[in-house]
């Protein structure tokens, strides 16, 4: 799939109603050989900022997972691949923090969205659904760029 058509899947899982995790998550499930299924339950609590804790975002949580499935160490003694992957996480973690400021759940809500609307289930569509496509860009963009 390309960047778009990845996007595009991301949100339109979100907009069926998965969480921002899930919707991310599954949109690169068939890369890493990850059935649906699993994808779905291993991403099913981090929405909301992490099990509506409103703390990091959902949508950046499913992106470090992808991040451990393409570049994640399997044994325990392999520190290379271990500090490796973790400056992945550091620098999407910075690149979706200088597009929206922060990637604290709760902050990005009350930049974006009044709490009857937050209530409503409306930041949804105001703002999640663009935290979900500018995650998936950004990891299609990491993954794919080397």
């Amino acid at each position: 799939m390309t960047k778009e058509e990845t996007v595009a899947r991301a949100q339109l899982l979100f907009d069926e109603g998965y969480a921002c995790s899930q919707a991310v998550l599954i949109a690169f499930a068939d890369q890493y050989q990850l059935d649906e299924t699993t994808a779905k339950r291993i991403a099913s609590t981090f929405g909301g900022g992490m099990g509506r804790l409103r703390e990091k975002c959902g949508a950046l949580t499913a992106g470090f997972m992808i991040l451990g499935l393409e570049y994640g160490n399997t044994m325990p003694d392999d520190m290379n691949t271990k500090l490796a992957a973790y400056e992945k996480v550091r620098e999407l973690n910075g690149q979706f923090e200088k597009i929206h400021g922060t990637t604290m759940c709760a902050d990005i809500l009350q930049t974006h969205a009044t709490e009857t609307e937050i209530a409503e289930r409306a930041h949804h569509q105001i703002i999640c659904r663009k935290l979900v496509g500018d995650a998936a860009s950004l990891i299609f963009e990491m993954i794919n760029s080397e």
